[in-house]
């Protein structure tokens, strides 16, 4: 009987890692439109920095990314046991926000000229070489920036996970959660510290001294590094948010009934063509989530600089109590 019992409880704890690998892996895929832009911006938080503190300024922030997802996993979990009926409408407004960032990355170049990035990358070289310049309170600044950004994108990334998780057992929602919110963590960090030193990684390898074979193709390596890492940097960019539309429309689709089924069944009459049919449903869908997060985005960023806009009036207007 006790080693029936212990097969018994070994089977389930089986079968509730086997589950939580699963929704593990599903929430990861879900999460991914987040990823890339979270790599690009994390890795662009930390200009300005000089470059023997490039790795300990990503451990900080990474340090900061864990006690940012200790807060928001407890929450999460709060959530879907006390209010349950709030995950899809929270998911909602994650994709919105998802939309709404990735429409204000494309409008940025219409919103900000190219006089005031100049400014600003021009504030950052000349704070590197200005001895006046506090290079210890600039990096904290940066830190403190950086946890706030990912604050953001892990509460997306947590609620996300959550929808998926969110009609699994307690115990599978919280290793689950966990899970996701590790992976992500290591994952993201991981590959900003990565990023971040590229140029390093290639400046040292074009400084190998040798006429060898071996040396003479470190030292191209190095270089192709070195001309690669700044189309690597857009290249994340760019597809980061290309998958923000993707997931935060797909999110907001699949919250509006009709909305979804309707891009279902155009899925379902494009995957009945011969031979592609399969490739040209998956398109399809995907297509038309991406449409939908660029139009909710749209509309979303002309909401904020509408009230923007009507509260910088109201500064304006208002009576001036000096008289």
């Amino acid at each position: 009987m006790a080693g029936s019992s212990l097969l018994a409880l070994l089977d389930d704890i089986a079968t509730l890692l086997d589950d939580v690998s699963v929704m593990t892996k599903v929430a990861a895929q879900k999460t991914a439109g987040v990823l890339g832009d979270d790599l690009a911006l994390n890795a662009e938080q930390v200009a300005g920095v000089n470059a023997d503190r490039e790795l300990p300024v990503v451990w900080a922030v990474a340090k900061g990314s864990l006690v940012n997802k200790a807060i928001l996993v407890p929450a999460a979990l709060a959530i879907s046991a006390l209010l349950p009926w709030s995950v899809t409408p929270l998911l909602m407004v994650g994709g919105l926000y998802l939309c709404y960032e990735g429409v204000e990355k494309l409008a940025h170049k219409f919103l900000h000229s190219k006089a005031e990035d100049d400014a600003h990358h021009a504030e950052l070289t000349h704070a590197l070489v200005d001895p006046t310049v506090d290079l210890v309170a600039l990096e904290k600044e940066k830190i403190k920036g950086a946890v706030r950004t990912d604050f953001i994108l892990s509460a997306e990334i947590i609620v996300i996970s959550l929808g998926v998780v969110a009609s699994a057992p307690f115990m599978t929602q919280v290793m689950a959660l966990v899970g996701v919110a590790l992976l992500m963590t290591v994952g993201v960090y991981g590959l900003v510290a990565g990023i971040v030193k590229l140029d390093d990684a290639g400046l040292y390898l074009t400084r190998r001294t040798g006429e060898g074979a071996g040396t003479r193709f470190l030292r191209g390596l190095g270089a192709g590094i070195l001309k690669a890492a700044p189309y690597l940097m857009k290249f994340l960019s760019i597809a980061g948010t290309v998958a923000m539309f993707l997931v935060g429309g797909g999110i907001i689709a699949h919250g509006i009934s009709t909305l979804h089924h309707g891009i279902e069944g155009l899925a379902h009459h494009a995957g009945e063509v011969s031979i592609i049919g399969g490739l040209l449903g998956a398109l399809t869908t995907a297509l038309a989530n991406t449409g939908v997060g660029l139009l909710a985005g749209a509309v979303a960023l002309l909401v904020v600089l509408g009230a923007q806009r009507v509260m910088r009036r109201g500064k304006t207007d208002a009576p001036n109590p000096n008289g």
